[in-house]
């Protein structure tokens, strides 16, 4: 088994749904027996679940321990059989050549991990429209990697403190960076469709997630930091504003959102 495909997910059956039809091996160009997929589910309760796997016979399904996304992840690669881990989000659209671009680029030995291609499916319409894009690489964001497993244990695999969708990925990849080689494939590619975000439910999530970096690296809240921090909240009030009226207005509440975290991190 070469890659292990690892898609961690919680009560989206529908886009699960379409993320793995475009990973089935009639889609997909690699050979069926090089790859496996693994979903690991963080629901509490999917009465789906038996449905799915009646669908999807082609995957391991196991239930997730209910953590956090970093934990989810974990999770699934414990159970994985191949040598390197894919990691995949349940909304995304893998490319139908998304596994042979990996493999023709590990083959050559040169890389221990790859950011892969993340794309919109269409121009953003909204302010609060989220798409984690990834075109030129230096991002790697979750919804696309790929890690040799053996390198991938060796560092810990993801930070189970991180118990929202933030910065758990940049941790992994600053660890990474310290052992082995990263190469962003832009021809390995997911499409990640843009997403309404909820209004006021992520700063909270994201001053959590910042401390605990923070306290994580040790960093020093002196007045260079707080200096930092307040250039930071007044160049993300000018450009956040400026995006904000291309924009019409639409989308102002996750902007007042972005705003106003920027702002409290000045002082946490």
């Amino acid at each position: 088994m070469f890659f292990s495909v690892i898609i961690p997910t919680a009560n989206r059956n529908n886009l699960l749904r379409k993320c793995l039809n475009n990973l089935m091996p009639e889609f997909q160009t690699i050979d069926s027996t090089r790859y496996e997929i693994i979903v690991t589910d963080d629901s509490k309760s999917n009465i789906e679940f038996e449905i799915l796997k009646r669908e999807f016979p082609f995957v391991k399904f196991i239930k997730g321990p209910q953590n956090g996304p970093a934990t989810n992840r974990n999770n699934g690669a414990k159970f994985a059989l191949g040598d390197w881990l894919i990691f995949i989000d349940d909304d995304c659209l893998p490319d139908y050549n998304i596994l042979n671009a990996y493999h023709n680029e590990i083959i050559k030995g040169e890389y221990g991990a790859f950011e892969g291609c993340i794309n919109a499916d269409r121009a953003q319409l909204r302010y609060d429209e989220n798409s984690p894009l990834n075109l030129k690489g230096g991002k790697f964001w979750s919804c696309n990697i790929c890690i040799n497993k053996e390198i991938y244990f060796s560092i810990g695999g993801f930070d189970e403190c991180f118990q929202f969708p933030c910065l758990e990925d940049t941790d992994l990849y600053n660890r990474l960076k310290l052992v082995t080689k990263i190469n962003f494939l832009e021809n390995a590619m997911v499409i990640h469709p843009w997403r309404r975000m909820k209004k006021f439910t992520n700063y909270k999530k994201w001053i959590v997630s910042g401390q605990y970096s923070l306290k994580k690296n040790n960093t020093n809240k002196n007045i260079h930091y707080r200096s930092r921090r307040i250039n930071l909240f007044i160049g993300s009030l000018f450009l956040e504003t400026k995006k904000l009226m291309k924009y019409n207005l639409k989308g102002k509440s996750y902007y007042l959102e972005v705003i106003m975290f920027n702002f409290l991190m000045i002082f946490k």
